[in-house]
């Protein structure tokens, strides 16, 4: 990046011939010293899985907060490149994409990290959130498969932290991860996805420890916010579970991401639950549940 811009400045000193080149020489280079200084004061966050729906609202909510946002996309390259170009719209340089990274692969995530503070020079959020949503019912459910939705949800965002860590160091950052209530409150025939996440809580919790007091490591453990692209799913039911009886908001998931990772200054280690209530809801039934069950062990 640096190449390119004094190779435009000496092509820019060089065509100026007239007898103002010297006040021209100054305003090209008030431009590029303007042009480097902007990413570099300008904090920045990496956002995984940003093109599409969670992803890519955190990513409009943190570029609200002025934040420089690095894009990483899978397959979504178009919504990637859309959503990269209605925010440099608003703010010039401020959104790259980084695409088709394979968080399988564990030298790709260090890639990713270098990449993004390559072009920004700095790095100062770190949020996790692409993540694999599949059902793995028992009895029909293969080794590639769990070792595919362990590498996405669970090794690539500790790879991550791990190459991220001397860079978010450096700027006393945070990372945020996206998690899930189904990893207090398993869902049946999901497994595989609901440990997944439990682990991916439990790592918010170590890294906090081993990250402090540099780095703050917090977690948003999401409810029904947008329904999952699989039809099937009961839609009806979980709403009636839910004390506020309706979908969470992109917005608001967005407001949680953009309270931890800058303004929870005296937050690590924690699992911000954003689910209208749900998990409320769910735990007074199992203790309901469980003290009819130790009513009927104690009749007998």
């Amino acid at each position: 990046m640096f190449s390119s811009i004094i190779s435009f400045y000496i092509k820019c000193k060089i065509r100026s011939n007239s007898p103002c080149r010297f006040l021209l020489a100054n305003v090209e280079f008030t431009f590029i010293i303007t042009w480097i200084e902007q990413p570099m004061n300008s904090k920045v966050a990496l956002i995984t899985g940003g093109s599409r729906r969670i992803g890519a609202a955190v990513v409009r909510g943190l570029h609200s907060r002025g934040l420089n946002v690095a894009i990483h996309y899978r397959d979504s390259k178009k919504d990637a490149k859309r959503l990269s170009a209605c925010l440099n719209q608003i703010r010039p340089r401020s959104a790259q994409i980084f695409g088709s990274t394979n968080l399988l692969d564990f030298y790709a995530c260090s890639q990713l990290v270098e990449s993004a503070f390559a072009h920004f020079g700095r790095l100062d959020v770190l949020v996790n959130n692409a993540s694999i949503f599949e059902p793995t019912k028992l009895g029909e459910t293969s080794l590639e498969e769990i070792h595919r939705m362990s590498a996405v949800n669970v090794y690539a965002p500790y790879s991550l932290m791990q190459f991220a860590a001397p860079m978010l160091r450096m700027s006393n950052g945070s990372v945020v991860n996206v998690s899930d209530i189904y990893a207090r409150f398993p869902k049946v025939n999901y497994s595989v996805y609901c440990a997944t996440k439990a682990s991916l809580e439990s790592l918010t919790k170590s890294f906090a420890l081993e990250l402090a007091p540099d780095i703050r490591v917090n977690a948003i453990a999401l409810g029904a916010i947008l329904w999952p692209e699989n039809p099937s799913t009961n839609r009806g039911g979980i709403i009636e579970k839910t004390p506020l009886k309706r979908l969470g908001t992109l917005d608001e998931v967005a407001s949680a991401v953009n309270f931890l990772a800058c303004d929870a200054t005296y937050m690590t280690g924690q699992v911000l639950t954003v689910d209208g209530g749900r998990t409320i809801s769910q735990s007074w039934i199992k203790k309901i549940r469980l003290f009819f069950s130790l009513s009927q062990i104690e009749s007998l």
